[in-house]
């Protein structure tokens, strides 16, 4: 898988005798990104609801990264708002299972909440189907984010938000295949375009997974890319899909989903980002 954000006062400069600039000479008001915001609201899939986190094939959301308030995990809501406080101002509308598909209604649920911070974290879904074939066009992927992000600005406009990357899923095959409870949970369901047949390393299997695995890229350029369109919108730079999660940071059910652990270093990535100094 914040305070209200505020426009800076950008000064106009000016002509001699103290006449006002050209238009075209003066600067725009610029967003100020604020790093302690006042209410967070979480949205995306599995990951943010703590799936697998606590016990097999279930959510829990106590252990979220983004909203939880598990000392364990010490969530990005705890970490920002106090853990008392994110009691009362944070909200989870993620949902297992989730495509960017539903991220716009997801998102609009978040909006009435009028929240600051906005925490996004999907995408793992659409590229975990039953076949390559059957992923999210990545042209889908962006109208799907696009919609999403307009249905935010419709109701809260001055909403910072926080998106995180695509976790890189093939490196959680690679680190999953070696555990055989994983394997058999695997077999159930989880992921197939990546994790089906998890010992077959022949030409096509190998493809396969290398399909996904720039579908994911391709993903994350998008993310990056929408986000970068909106002003008060910012990524985590690469950082969860770079992570290299390791049997500590993933479920002893599934080995993929996050572990509680994996939970703590998700927060720990994104609280990074959300009160970095821009560049």
């Amino acid at each position: 898988m914040a305070a209200a954000a505020v426009l800076g006062a950008a000064g106009c400069d000016t002509a001699g005798g103290g006449s006002a600039a050209p238009e075209s000479r003066r600067s725009s008001p610029a967003p100020v990104w604020d790093p302690s915001p006042g209410s967070i609201a979480a949205v995306g899939d599995s990951i943010t609801r703590g799936f697998d986190a606590c016990s097999v094939l279930s959510d829990c959301p106590e252990v979220s990264w983004a909203t939880g308030g598990s000392p364990e995990v010490n969530s990005l809501a705890v970490r920002l708002l106090g853990k008392a406080k994110a009691a009362e101002r944070s909200w989870n509308y993620a949902v297992t299972g989730a495509r960017m598909a539903d991220l716009p209604a997801q998102m609009a649920r978040a909006a009435a909440r009028k929240p600051e911070l906005v925490t996004v974290m999907v995408g793992a879904n659409d590229a975990c189907r039953a076949s390559v074939a059957a992923m999210t066009p990545v042209a889908d992927f962006r109208a799907g984010f696009e919609e999403a992000m307009r249905t935010l600005r419709k109701t809260a406009s001055k909403a910072q938000v926080y998106v995180a990357s695509v976790p890189d899923l093939k490196r959680l095959w690679s680190q999953g295949r070696t555990d055989p409870l994983g394997k058999r949970v695997w077999e159930l369901g989880i992921c197939p375009s990546m994790l089906a047949d998890a010992d077959a390393l022949d030409a096509a299997a190998t493809e396969r997974r290398e399909t996904v695995r720039r579908r994911v890229e391709d993903y994350n350029a998008v993310l990056r890319e929408v986000c970068a369109a909106d002003r008060l919108c910012r990524g985590d730079g690469g950082a969860v899909h770079a992570f290299r999660f390791g049997p500590a940071q993933l479920s002893r059910w599934d080995w993929f989903h996050p572990s509680v652990n994996g939970q703590a270093r998700l927060a720990e990535i994104a609280y990074r980002a959300v009160t970095a100094e821009r560049p």
